[in-house]
């Protein structure tokens, strides 16, 4: 193995780098004519979503280049002339491909055809549609209960295909339907829906054109969602405060320059951050303990200056618990778990203080730590002190990091479905629906690992190198009977599989739909509530048989319930060849989607009704907003121990790697290294550069990822950090977020011991 590069970490995001990496990548895979296709209709009102990022696009005029970095990365990726053909799988078998690395296996190219996976075989082979579906039907209908299959989506997936799929899911008659929220935003989704009664975030893109601060927790914008950068310039340069709080000072948060704008690419950079917060890993409820606390103080002396008390009155409850939980923390607690000085948290809270319309983002930094649900309620919590909610400038904002993943769980992507939703179906389909919850991804996990689920079905993504505890989960799909993924591309997970395997090529965001009807347009939602229209420009290829996701659900559905009473329970037929039919039922079951296909069909589309955005109405249980009453949680570390948490390099998204570099970070030609203080290292014994390997430690359970670089970095002390998904082989599969049963990719308790053998690479690498 290649020792990584380690260069200088850099301060200024954007700017010429950005320009010239997005072209390498969009020229270089797709070729220049193709490649600029994609990039002038990426994001446009008349052109394709990103199938990256859920960051919005402006509700007004927009830029003609209208992305980002990684947006072009993401297309380059979708529009690689490069072919995962039938002589592609001849040439390599499952055992070789499964050996690659992740980064090597994503270069392969598109799939074209239907490949199977026979009981015993060494190779993939082609098939046609209609033996797959015939296969696929087989094997459910001989299960002894529609809940001993699994049926997983990715955020890719549009709102068409997602609500067919789950039509089918549950007229099938289970509701495991496991999704990617359940690894991401799950925290946020039920903190949110307890504290303010709506799983979403309350901001538009234009409130932050009005708020006069904005708190970042646990996010890297610069890196996953750098269309963001932008926005948070856009404030900066009129004077809103900005405040980041993360471990890592990421480079997006420091300076930026915005690519697009070569006026400015030989001047200075936008200062981004007015203050940063490097607090330690998993210590964010100390530091929102700590600023609540101070706003106490301030409040004491000088009343009515600092809490809004008409709106905690008239608008909340559960204040008196807690604000008397906020009294009694402990400031050495505060203090000893943040790692942060006593002024730099007093300076967060004069910030705070002051403001009269203020933003919280995060994103997985906060909902993938232990107490991501508690961690989300205490955002909440300071946001109604100061009644930030119902006006321009101020609320909360998860902020998505897939494209579609908002919009999956609004059209009924869901293991626990709301009864709304059930009696919807019921009476527009004239069926039964399970009512019984499914399993998330965790449990749709384990229950393939205990054999009570027999056949995986995945709408799109990477499940092995996305999901915790990898030799588990790998186990756990070679138990099944069946593994069936929908994919643009090979994936790591295609080569661990059951007794038998299918991969079905679907077609991309950036390419035409041709249906019966006519050229078809699917339609998304991004993170704050925009359901609009995405429509493919490029020509999907000669000589190929990728289908259509929707295609892919009608036509399972008809093969798994030809024959039966349930085969008239929806014209599948009709669905697949004019996608409005699905628009028309979605707006008859789904709430907010009234006049569906009128209004998606507008320019830059529509807002789903948000009762705490539009009327500062909270749907809780009691009718207001809650008020949630926590102690500071103690991560209380061992000798020689440190808490780890899991990023990304600037070089991927999600579980896809575009190349082996990070270059704010300072790191190229490798992903094996582990970020440490310099402190931490002299202390272990260790020195910079050497390879060690790193075991997590949870209920008596180790588990061990072998042979990792260290990196002298600019980190809390006691605080490391690897990149995902080669981290995930760390998380065992108990080890989740309290309530929201969210892996625990963000706070890891590990030690760290010189590599067993350097020359010796074992298979649990084989992500690197």
């Amino acid at each position: 193995m290649d020792r990584p590069k380690v260069g200088s970490q850099k301060h200024t995001a954007g700017g010429i780098p950005a320009i010239l990496s997005s072209m390498k990548h969009a020229f270089g895979e797709a070729g220049v004519i193709r490649g600029t296709r994609e990039l002038t209709r990426l994001n446009q009102k008349t052109g394709f979503d990103c199938p990256g990022c859920a960051w919005p696009d402006p509700d007004g005029h927009r830029s003609f280049t209208e992305f980002c970095e990684n947006g072009a990365k993401a297309i380059a990726e979708e529009g690689t002339t490069l072919r995962a053909d039938p002589d592609f799988f001849k040439i390599h078998s499952v055992q070789e491909l499964s050996s690659w690395s992740d980064y090597h296996i994503g270069k392969a190219g598109r799939l074209t055809h239907p490949m199977v996976l026979k009981p015993n075989a060494s190779h993939y082979e082609q098939i046609s549609w209609d033996e797959a579906f015939t296969l696929i039907a087989e094997e459910l209908n001989g299960l002894s209960s529609p809940d001993e299959a699994i049926f997983y989506t990715s955020g890719r997936t549009s709102n068409e295909a997602a609500y067919a799929y789950q039509l089918f899911v549950r007229l099938f008659g289970t509701n495991n339907l496991p999704d990617c929220s359940n690894m991401c935003h799950e925290s946020s989704s039920v903190a949110l829906k307890d504290a303010i009664g709506i799983g979403k975030g309350s901001v538009t893109l234009e409130d932050f054109d009005h708020a006069d601060t904005i708190l970042i927790l646990g996010q890297n914008p610069g890196t996953n969602h750098p269309r963001m950068l932008t926005t948070l310039a856009q404030a900066a340069h009129r004077g809103a405060k900005i405040i980041s709080v993360n471990p890592l000072f990421e480079t997006g948060l420091q300076n930026f320059i915005h690519p697009q704008h070569f006026w400015r690419w030989l001047g200075p950079a936008q200062t981004i951050s007015t203050l940063h917060m490097p607090l330690r890993i998993g210590s964010d409820i100390a530091l929102l303990k700590g600023i609540m606390k101070d706003l106490f103080e301030m409040e004491d002396a000088r009343p009515g200056s600092v809490l809004n008390h008409e709106f905690i009155r008239t608008k909340t409850d559960g204040f008196e618990a807690f604000a008397e939980s906020v009294r009694k923390a402990d400031w050495q607690t505060i203090l000893e778990q943040t790692s942060l000085t006593r002024e730099r948290i007093r300076a967060a809270s004069e910030i705070i203080a002051q403001s009269k319309s203020m933003i919280i983002c995060w994103a997985m930094g906060i909902t993938q730590q232990t107490e991501g649900v508690a961690t989300i309620r205490e955002i909440v919590n300071l946001l109604l002190m100061g009644g930030h909610f119902g006006r321009p400038g101020a609320g909360c904002c998860p902020v998505r990091g897939h494209s579609n993943v908002q919009g999956d769980r609004s059209v009924g992507i869901w293991e626990k479905p709301p009864k709304p939703l059930i009696t919807a179906l019921k009476e527009r389909f004239q069926f039964d629906p399970p009512t019984e919850d499914g399993l998330d991804v965790v449990n749709a996990i384990k229950a393939m690992h205990s054999g009570r689920a027999k056949v995986f079905f995945a709408m799109g993504g990477n499940f092995l190198s996305a999901t915790p505890d990898s030799e588990f989960t790998a186990q756990a799909l070679k138990n099944t009977r069946l593994t069936v993924h929908c994919s643009t591309k090979p994936n790591r997970a295609h080569f661990v599989h059951g007794t038998k395997a299918l991969i079905l090529p679907v077609l991309g965001r950036t390419e035409v739909d041709e249906q019966k009807s006519g050229e078809q347009f699917v339609t998304v939602e991004d993170s704050m509530s925009v359901v609009h229209m995405s429509q493919g420009t490029l020509s999907p290829g000669d000589n190929q048989q990728k289908l259509s996701e929707v295609a892919i659900v009608c036509r399972l559905a008809q093969a798994v319930f030809k024959g039966t009473e349930k085969a008239a329970k929806v014209n599948w037929q009709q669905m697949m060849e004019n996608y409005d039919l699905i628009r028309d039922h979605i707006d008859k079951t789904i709430e907010g989607f009234l006049n569906y296909n009128r209004r998606v069909r507008e320019p830059g589309g529509f807002y789903l009704p948000h009762g705490v955005r539009d009327t500062t109405t909270f749907n809780t249980e009691t009718g207001f907003g809650r008020f949630y009453a926590g102690d500071v949680p103690v991560i209380d570390l061992q000798p020689g121990q440190l808490i780890l948490t899991t990023i990304r390099s600037h070089d991927q998204f999600n579980t896809t790697i575009y190349g082996l570099n990070d270059r704010y970070r300072g790191i190229s030609n490798g992903r094996r290294v582990i970020f440490m203080n310099e402190s931490d290292i002299e202390q272990l014994g260790f020195v910079d550069g050497q390879w060690i390997d790193i075991t997590s430690h949870f209920r008596g359970e180790t588990r061990v990822a072998p042979k990792f670089m260290i990196v002298k970095y600019e980190i809390p002390r006691k605080c490391v950090a690897i990149y995902y998904p080669e981290g995930n082989v760390l998380v065992p599969i108990d080890a989740v977020v309290q309530k929201s049963n969210t892996p625990v990719y963000k706070s890891l308790i590990v030690t760290l011991t010189p590599a067993s053998n350097e020359n010796h690479i074992t298979k649990s690498m084989a992500h690197s």
